[in-house]
This record gives C-alpha cells, sequence and structure tokens, in this order.
C-alpha cells in the first residue's frame, strides 16, 4: 500500500508541475503580443508625422523689417519650420522721419524719385554656412509697389543657385505686385516661388496656415 500511494503522490506532483508550466508560456505568449502592439503603433504615428511635414530643407529666412511687421512674420515663419534666421541692416538705419512717405524731403522719398539712391550699403551679406540651406525665404516691406530697396543688395550679393527662394511681405494694403519677380530678376539664380503678402497685424496662425501649403 505504500507503494501504491507513494506512485500516485508521484503522478499527482508530476501533474501540477505541467499545468504550471503551461501557464508560464501563456503568460509570456501575451506578453510578446503586448509589445508587437506598441511597436506597429509608433510605426504608425511616426509615418503619419512624417507624411503630415513639410519638407523644405535646411531652411533659411531672410527679412528686411524698418517697423517690425515683417520682422514679426519671419520669427513665425522660422518657428513654423525650424528655420534661422537673418536681418538685413542698413549701416545708417532708417529713422521714423525717414520713412514718412507723406514728406517730399523724407529719405526714402528721395530714394524714390532717385534710383541712384537706392543703394543702400548693408551691415552684412554674408550668411554663415549659406551652401546647407536648401530654401531661403526672403521677407520686405512694400514701397511704392515694389520689395524695399535694401533688400536689393542682399539679393545681388548672393548666389542662389539649387536653392528654392520663396518671397514674403508685409504692407497697409499694398499687394506683392511684381516685387518677387523683380528680386528674381535681380538675383539672376534660383528657384523663385510665388510669395504671399500679409497684412500688418498678421497672427501666427496665418502665417503657419500658409507655409503648411508649401511643399
Amino acid at each position: 500500500m505504500k507503494k501504491l500511494a507513494t506512485v500516485v503522490l508521484s503522478c499527482l506532483l508530476m501533474f501540477c508541475l505541467v499545468a504550471c508550466s503551461s501557464g508560464g508560456s501563456g503568460s509570456t505568449s501575451s506578453a510578446d503580443t503586448s509589445s508587437s502592439s506598441v511597436s506597429s503603433a509608433s510605426d504608425e504615428t511616426s509615418a503619419t508625422t512624417e507624411e503630415s511635414s513639410t519638407d523644405l530643407g535646411n531652411v533659411l529666412v531672410v527679412y528686411y523689417s524698418a517697423t517690425g511687421n515683417t520682422e514679426r512674420v519671419a520669427n513665425s515663419i522660422a518657428e513654423a519650420t525650424g528655420g534661422d534666421l537673418f536681418e538685413i541692416e542698413p549701416t545708417e538705419p532708417y529713422t521714423d522721419d525717414d520713412l514718412n512717405w507723406n514728406d517730399e524731403s523724407s529719405r526714402v522719398s528721395r530714394e524714390y524719385e532717385d534710383e541712384s539712391l537706392r543703394d543702400v550699403p548693408l551691415v552684412n551679406t554674408t550668411v554663415d554656412g549659406w551652401d546647407d540651406y536648401d530654401t531661403v525665404f526672403i521677407g520686405y516691406q512694400i514701397w511704392w509697389g515694389i520689395a524695399a530697396w535694401p533688400v536689393d543688395g542682399f539679393v545681388e550679393a548672393n548666389d542662389f543657385s539649387d536653392k528654392t527662394v520663396i518671397p514674403f511681405a508685409t504692407s497697409a494694403s499694398s499687394g506683392m505686385g511684381q516685387s518677387g519677380e523683380l528680386l528674381a530678376d535681380l538675383a539672376g539664380t534660383g528657384d523663385w516661388q510665388d510669395g504671399m503678402r500679409f497684412s500688418s497685424g498678421a497672427g501666427d496662425d496665418e502665417v503657419q496656415e500658409w507655409v503648411e501649403t508649401l511643399a
């Protein structure tokens, strides 16, 4: 009887060990499935983000801003694209009196009447790492239907070969006119795109929406 009891007890112990082993294997399988789902969801999110992003390459936002409106838009573009900023600065900055369009003797009025006065010396026209940029935004105010002429010196001084160039402008009421086309002719190089005019009070959302249309 003792031998029979020992045999029965041994069988029971083996049965319990097999059952426990089967339960552990099932838990491991469940964990593997969960890990696989997380990986797939991560890949899907990554793909969606990549598809929705605007691929402009390395971006530089160049701007001339006499009153601060164009600078504000330039900052919004740089934030939306992850681009760098470069400010065009005349060696002799324009004062409020210089910008008085209603005064025939003001600086801008005299420069408008006499094109020879529009060759405005700039602090700097050289951009570090210029060759590394794929897309260059160029921003300016509209003066008498064209780009504010301090921008001309920067455009003439640089080679836009192999770059996409996107002009943008700010004004109280005037449109872009032919400002972009005239700058493209002045540059002689680069793939110049249609530009965008923003009102003086344009907000970040408006700028962001425009940037998202660029591909």
